[in-house]
């Protein structure tokens, strides 16, 4: 590892992906660079973020409201025919009530059954897109080109970007952001000159890849714009950083 390459490391460390040789090498490095050591803990807070980000637990509701509706149920033994005794077999007395039990909850149920199954893939979905989000973070800080910038928000908040030319990708991470008002949202852009580019919407705290390519892009900024976005900032930037080459 070179002179020039001691500082560019800290997503892969992070990530844990540095060989054995480099890992030794950049942690002591750490040991005399303030700045690298804030930056991978940043990363490594982040990345610890990202994987508990993907678990999808079921709502905490769903137990108690299916009991709640069974316990609204009133089951009627059907009729049987008997044994010549005047009793029915003990043996198709249990499995016909168990099976009117059956049907009685399933139509009962049946709303709550589609609801749920409606939440589990929305559930699922939103892990997903999750997951897709963090293996693309991911590839990002360990790329061996990877290179950050960092800088300071409005309101106490911090930004760092990590940028690899060879994926041709950006990833945005903050903390410390400022709730906004209703209505309100915090847009990324890329910045060629006086040409801004929008690189997606910002929903708090965390890590996400911008939107779109780095291609020739110098520098990227923050601003708060309505809700959705917009297709050019319409307020001074809360930050501004060149995109390290």
């Amino acid at each position: 590892m070179t002179e020039d390459h001691l500082h560019a490391p800290t997503g892969a460390y992070a990530l844990h992906a540095l060989p054995d040789d480099e890992r030794a090498e950049f942690e002591r490095h750490l040991r005399d660079c303030p700045a690298c050591a804030q930056e991978v803990r940043e990363l490594t807070a982040t990345a610890a973020r990202l994987g508990t980000a993907v678990a999808a637990a079921p709502p905490r509701e769903m137990r108690a409201r299916v009991l709640e509706r069974i316990a609204t149920v009133r089951q009627v033994p059907p009729r049987v025919p008997d044994d010549g005794g005047g009793r029915a077999p003990r043996r198709w007395t249990a499995a016909r009530l168990a099976l009117a039990a059956s049907v009685a909850a399933c139509a009962v149920l049946g709303g709550v059954a589609v609801r749920q199954y409606q939440e589990v893939r929305h559930a699922e979905a939103a892990a997903l897109n999750a997951q897709r989000q963090a293996d693309a973070v991911a590839r990002v800080l360990a790329a061996p080109d990877a290179r950050t910038a960092a800088g300071a928000l409005g309101g106490g908040g911090r930004a760092a970007v990590v940028v690899s030319r060879g994926e041709d990708r950006a990833v945005f991470l903050a903390t410390g952001l400022p709730e906004l008002p209703a209505g309100r949202t915090y847009q990324l852009w890329f910045a060629r000159g006086e040409e801004m580019r929008p690189a997606g919407l910002v929903r708090g705290d965390g890590a996400l890849v911008m939107d779109g390519p780095v291609g020739a892009a110098t520098g990227m900024g923050v601003t708060v714009e309505p809700a959705g976005g917009s297709p050019q900032p319409t307020t001074a930037p809360l930050a501004v950083m060149a995109l390290p080459s």
